[in-house]
């Protein structure tokens, strides 16, 4: 499929998902957007089953859609900067404990629970999937993409701290997701017979040392030199190019060097962020600088969704895979609300939060485009169009039910400001 095809048949039906969303749903833009991606998937599901011959062409186009291709090597790295660069870095790094353990221990939690779990539930319906395929689930519907959550919060006007606790467990729960599942699908792929990592505990940890640390050190040292880039001009335009090439740069150098492009762009982002903070004459405009990448951020999301709403229509739904996708969604609610409060447990004699900041953590969770897109690259086999079917369903409860409902729970802990901590 050539660019220019991919490109228009993005465009156009985002376009007309966003015109419709505006004109009749009026809801949030990604929400809105995919309940009518949805409506567009069930419409052509029922046009392929009559053999209607422009269905059926539609269909056969977006199976030339490199969907894992299109996240991970572009949309990705663009939206995890964007949501950096809006970090608040002092307040962040004043939360660098809480932040460091949701990242790291909420997420470690969750994909191991997630997983027994699931793997427990394949086989009561007499599924023999192997456990480090379940764990790889649990990478992949761990990582949470908050992005509307976000800007609810900042409309409701919720604390700052609960705002940044947030946002900063968003930002890495993503990069550290990713990474765990980049080498927990090496080591299925290794214990299949393919190439993958060494399956020793040393050289998991050194795979995983490798991206994390790696993508860390990677981004410090081109955000620096994006830096070093702002402060010595004073054009906008000039400023966000170089932006844009930093984050490709990100991507593409953290590509060869086999680390984490995901962990150098958000280490890029809150060191440009941060720097430019410090030294706002670095910027000739700060105000139409975060409008350009509050802009990208808002645009990318949108164009995921409709991405995510063609790319199900060659996904093949089974009765069972979609009751398993139903009972999943509960058991990863529990499970995401026990990987929260433990943290919390752990951290309560240090750091006091209202029992709103649990609570928005929880069901302000939304699982998105991000685990749809590590779904799609599940290594080969009768688990991958069973986790696709899983993952969708678990990903449109999340953004429908609980996006359209978060606001409100956003809402009370703005009111309930003054009568408790954050």
């Amino acid at each position: 499929m050539r660019i220019l095809d991919l490109a228009t048949l993005l465009v156009c039906v985002t376009a007309a998902l966003a015109y419709l969303n505006a004109r009749f749903l009026k809801l949030p833009a990604s929400i809105g957007v995919t309940v009518g991606g949805l409506l567009v998937s069930m419409l052509v599901f029922v046009l392929v089953a009559l053999n209607v011959p422009l269905a059926l062409e539609a269909v056969d186009v977006v199976r030339g859609i490199e969907f894992d291709d299109f996240v991970f090597e572009g949309v990705l790295s663009f939206l995890l900067f964007a949501g950096a660069l809006g970090v608040n870095s002092h307040a962040l790094w004043s939360l660098r404990g809480p932040v460091v353990s949701f990242a790291l221990l909420s997420t470690a939690l969750s994909i191991g629970l997630v997983g027994l779990t699931v793997y427990g539930l394949l086989g009561l319906f007499g599924l023999q999937i192997p456990l480090v395929y379940c764990l790889v689930f649990g990478a992949l519907i761990s990582p949470t993409d908050p992005v509307a959550v976000l800007g609810m919060l900042k409309q409701a006007k919720v604390p700052k701290k609960i705002e940044t606790l947030v946002a900063g467990e968003s930002l890495f729960n993503d990069g550290v997701g990713v990474v765990a599942f980049a080498v927990l699908a090496g080591i299925a792929a290794a214990a299949s017979g393919a190439h993958g990592p060494d399956l020793s505990a040393a050289g998991v940890l050194g795979f995983f040392a490798q991206e994390a640390l790696g993508g860390l050190a990677l981004g410090a040292v081109l955000g620096t030199l994006g830096y070093l880039a702002l402060r010595s001009v004073h054009d906008f335009v000039v400023e966000v190019l170089v932006t844009l090439g930093l984050v490709l740069a990100c991507t593409a150098v953290a590509t060869h060097l086999h680390v984490s492009a995901p962990l150098a762009a958000v280490a890029a982002g809150l060191l440009v962020g941060s720097l430019t903070d410090r030294r706002p004459a670095a910027l000739s405009s700060r105000e139409k600088f975060d409008s350009f990448w509050h802009l990208t951020d808002e645009l990318l999301n949108i164009f995921l969704f409709t991405l995510l709403a063609l790319e199900v229509v060659v996904v093949r739904f089974s009765s069972q895979a979609l009751l398993l996708g139903l009972i999943a969604i509960p058991l990863v609610l529990l499970i995401r609300a026990i990987s929260v409060q433990v943290p919390f447990m752990l951290l309560g004699k240090r750091h006091v939060f209202s029992p709103f900041t649990r609570r928005l953590m929880i069901w302000g969770g939304l699982r998105g485009a991000i685990s749809v897109a590590l779904a799609f690259t599940v290594p080969a086999g009768p688990a991958r169009e069973l986790f696709l079917v899983m993952t969708y369903v678990i990903v449109v409860f999340s953004i429908i039910v609980q996006g359209l409902t978060v606001g409100r729970l956003a809402l009370s802990a703005g009111s309930d400001v003054a009568a408790k901590p954050a």
